[in-house]
């Protein structure tokens, strides 16, 4: 259950990606995508960029700025975005109102700087949505519209 795409020597099709993900992992994945692009200047590059534990992913940049990676797995994706640690106090202001799911990840997010981590949200339905854009939305503040 969840597995990844590990085969790096072998870069997925669109198609196998669709048959990993299933039909719907890929339209929460296509919502996601839609709203991120509603928002920045969507980037998407698919990688395989911390070998062969992580698989394949998506990453996702605002322009040079790097807002998430969502890596492949079967019937699911996994978000993983780093908070830095100039931004957590902008994540503690507003943790309180995040699921306890969320919370539960902050707690036990991978440590990077003296405050940050990593954070992997496995997105399993729709309605997570919102709430993994608030996440990257504390990681890099959307740029206002003009």
């Amino acid at each position: 259950m969840f597995e990844r795409m590990l085969e790096g020597g072998h870069r997925p099709t669109p198609e196998e990606i669709q048959n990993t993900l299933g039909r719907e992992a890929c339209a929460h994945l296509a919502r996601l995508e839609t709203r991120l692009a509603d928002l920045y200047d969507l980037r998407k590059e698919l990688r395989f960029p911390f070998g062969k534990d992580y698989g394949w992913g998506i990453k996702y940049s605002h322009k040079a700025v790097h807002l998430a990676y969502a890596f492949l797995e079967q019937g699911a994706f996994t978000v993983m975005l780093q908070i830095g640690d100039g931004r957590v106090p902008v994540l503690k202001e507003c943790l309180s109102s995040l699921s306890d799911k969320a919370q539960s990840l902050w707690d036990n997010r991978y440590p990077c700087g003296e405050e940050g981590g990593w954070i992997r949200y496995r997105m399993l339905k729709p309605d997570e949505i919102d709430e993994v854009l608030r996440l990257i939305a504390i990681k890099k503040a959307p740029p206002k519209k003009r």
